[in-house]
């Protein structure tokens, strides 16, 4: 395969650099040649690269991308304008002491993202509550992982993805894949599963016949939002096969019974006629999972962003427990987290309720630790702020923010309900975006700030294993281009902050993390760079012990082997119930509308659309129907078509697909405009997580009339 190229010039003394893709939560290693061109190539030998996806191959391509933005852009009467650093940075300054004047600190917001750095991810967090002082800073993660994360908290004390090194998987017998479809959004994590599947052993759940559920010797199409009611059959079944692991459970759990009371009501030929998805394949999937040597349960989106996404991953957590899997070598329990940093993102600040090393904002001794690094008292710090789409939704309201500070997302596409996002976002009084290009929120903000690239700059990433990675600077930015570090530095100098409290060298902002996480539940503060340099493979917790004398700890690979993280050092089964989706079909909406990604595109498909190679595969948006589905609306294959929900409606082409059930439409997600998925999806939130309903709502289906075609 030919790598993609950048023309750009790279810095003069720079050879090779080994790094990383800019990527999925993978994090595949490569090596970047920047000698006048950027090729991208394979680095075999990281435990993390089982090669590279298109997107990978293609990475490069955008660092010399014309789309790229490299200057300051002002709004002056409608129209975006270039103007200087200082005209720019100047003026969102003034404008939020202003606000803040009038209003106080919380008419003031951040969102960040989950690709952002460690650094920009800590620093971010601390602008925000002190620099501004305000407690609305939430990030895009919010709809990626929280409910994988509540659950694991609840189940075991502590939450990182994969609680295991990834390569571990390699030597699985079954593994099942609940609401997972690596092989389009992370095809080289197939490769830890090749015994697995010649085993016979890999199950997934979906109710697509996806690329990945092609592979699976046991494939369990539920119907959309019934994902709880089977695990909960197949947790039923293994119980009541004699495939409960009676000493795992008697010595390391707590909570069985009343988890079991729930399940009990829910045999699998119940679970059927709820689901679709036969008594005989639950009691299948149990047995392949009990019978196995070693054995993996792990969940993605498909299964986490519903409004009882918390529960849903807890029932399936509860299998795991039933069968012994957790914390023990060669099995488990884990979670498959989606973007680049989405698990370093979560666990430094950037969430509403939370700070750095993954404390909680609202524990004294927390706020009391955190306080202490930064200098300030604990009683400046502000509590907990709204969640990711409370905060969106709230903007430009009378009790909502009117200031908007954007980091690394692109709302306009990637929220639920997203044409209420966007007339929130123009009812502000000032939107701020930084990026690499001129996003679809971009377009919408007063001031655009233009920020550098993966390859442009240093700073570390945290993998879904929980693997601290140092992605390295492999050419020199263009002339006008600043870091995100930078940016925030010069905001909060104008703002009143001394400077030195707002470092902006990656490594300096690493020391001080390594200091506010240590403690923690994530705990850095025994990573450093020379050690990530150098090669160390180090896994999260890292301690160095009181002021870093203890340098020398090799990292946790594989959590809970000993005891889980509760005081008591037993994990929890959780008494949780089928409900249903927020929003079932009815007569207006006869079908269930669900999302996701493709191969070539990542996210809002910022970036992807903008590489040639990935926008020519997959253009546009278009809608999976089974073709009698099709057929009754009165369409056809390559038909224009209008998805219609009860907030709005989606303008894709057909592709009829005979394997899709007839009662279910699927949408990629990637795309602007009237194409936009998240027209429909609905904002219902899990009452735990607060991560909205993506993945199921009600829909029909009707030909696109011949304006909107246009």
């Amino acid at each position: 395969m030919s790598a993609a190229t950048s023309t750009r010039p790279a810095d003069a003394t720079v050879g090779a650099v080994d790094t990383h893709c800019p990527y999925c939560a993978l994090q595949c290693g490569m090596t970047l040649s920047p000698a006048g061109r950027a090729s991208v190539r394979v680095r075999p030998r990281d435990p993390s690269a089982g090669g590279l996806c298109q997107k990978g191959w293609a990475a490069a391509a955008l660092l010399g991308s014309p789309a790229r933005l490299t200057t300051p852009l002002v709004r002056d009467g409608g129209t975006l304008r270039p103007a200087s650093w200082d005209e720019a940075v100047g003026l969102v300054a003034r404008r939020i002491k202003e606000i803040t004047a009038d209003r106080g600190p919380d008419a003031v917001a951040v969102f960040g993202g989950g690709g952002l750095t460690n650094e920009k991810a800590y620093l971010l967090g601390k602008f925000a509550r002190v620099a501004l002082g305000t407690s609305q800073v939430d990030y895009n993660g919010r709809f990626c992982m929280s409910s994988a994360a509540a659950a694991a908290h609840r189940a075991f004390g502590l939450d990182r993805g994969l609680p295991f090194p990834l390569t571990d998987l390699e030597g699985a017998d079954a593994v099942l894949l609940a609401g997972a479809n690596p092989a389009e959004t992370m095809p080289p994590f197939l490769s830890h599963l090749r015994r697995a599947m010649d085993a016979g052993g890999l199950i997934v759940v979906d109710p697509r016949r996806t690329p990945t559920a092609e592979r699976a010797a046991l494939h369990l199409a539920p119907v959309p939002g019934t994902d709880l009611a089977l695990a909960l059959g197949i947790f039923h079944a293994a119980v009541a096969d004699g495939r409960l692991d009676h000493g795992f459970v008697g010595d390391r759990t707590t909570g069985f019974d009343e988890a079991w009371r729930v399940a009990a009501a829910w045999w699998p030929e119940r679970v059927e006629r709820v689901t679709g998805v036969a008594a005989a394949d639950q009691r299948r999937a149990a047995a392949i999972l009990a019978e196995a040597a070693s054995a993996y349960v792990l969940t993605a989106r498909g299964t986490e962003q519903h409004s009882t996404g918390v529960d849903t991953v807890g029932a399936w957590i509860n299998l795991a427990l039933a069968l012994g899997l957790p914390g023990r070598r060669g099995s488990g329990w884990g979670c498959l987290t989606g973007q680049g940093n989405g698990q370093g993102g979560r666990e430094h600040g950037q969430k509403a309720d939370q700070l750095p090393g993954y404390r909680r904002i609202d524990d004294p001794a927390a706020r009391a630790h955190v306080a202490g690094v930064w200098g300030v008292e604990p009683s400046a710090l502000p509590g907990p702020g709204r969640s990711a789409f409370e905060l969106l939704d709230a903007l430009g309201t009378p009790d909502g923010p009117s200031a908007l500070l954007v980091f690394a997302s692109n709302p306009v596409v990637s929220a639920p309900h997203s044409a209420r996002v966007a007339d929130r976002l123009a009812a502000l009084d000032l939107l701020v975006v930084a990026d690499i290009v001129l996003s679809e929120t971009a377009r919408a903000a007063d001031v655009v700030l233009p920020i550098t690239q993966w390859a442009e700059e240093d700073g570390t990433l945290t993998n879904l294993e929980g693997r601290v990675l140092l992605r390295r600077r492999a050419l020199a930015p263009p002339p006008g281009v600043r870091t995100d570090l930078e940016v925030l530095h010069d905001l909060a100098v104008r703002l009143g902050q001394p400077p030195e409290r707002f470092p902006a060298d990656p490594e300096t902002v690493f020391t001080e993390l390594r200091a506010a996480s240590e403690g923690g539940p994530a705990d850095y503060s025994g990573v450093t760079w020379d050690r990530l340099r150098a090669g160390e493979r180090l896994h999260w917790p890292v301690p160095a012990g009181p002021a870093f004398r203890r340098p020398g700890h090799q990292g946790t690979p594989r959590l809970f082997l000993d005891r889980f993280a509760h005081p008591d050092g037993r994990a929890r089964f959780a008494a949780v119930d089928h409900k249903g989706p927020a929003e079932p079909p009815d007569e207006e909406f006869p079908l269930y509308a669900i999302t996701g990604r493709v191969l070539q595109h990542y996210q809002s498909g910022a970036q992807t659309r903008r590489v040639e190679e990935l926008r020519a595969a997959v253009p546009e948006a278009y809608v999976e129907v089974h073709p009698d589905t099709a057929e009754r609306a009165g369409l056809r294959d390559g038909a224009a078509a209008a998805v219609v929900g009860r907030r709005g409606r989606v303008l894709a082409t057909v592709r009829c697909v005979p394997s899709m059930r007839p009662d279910v439409v699927f949408l990629p997600f990637h795309f602007p405009g009237a194409q936009r998925a998240n027209l429909v999806t609905n904002p219902a939130l899990d009452p735990v997580s607060r991560m909205p309903e993506f993945k199921v709502c009600a829909v029909r289906l009707s030909p696109a009339g011949e304006r909107e075609a246009q």
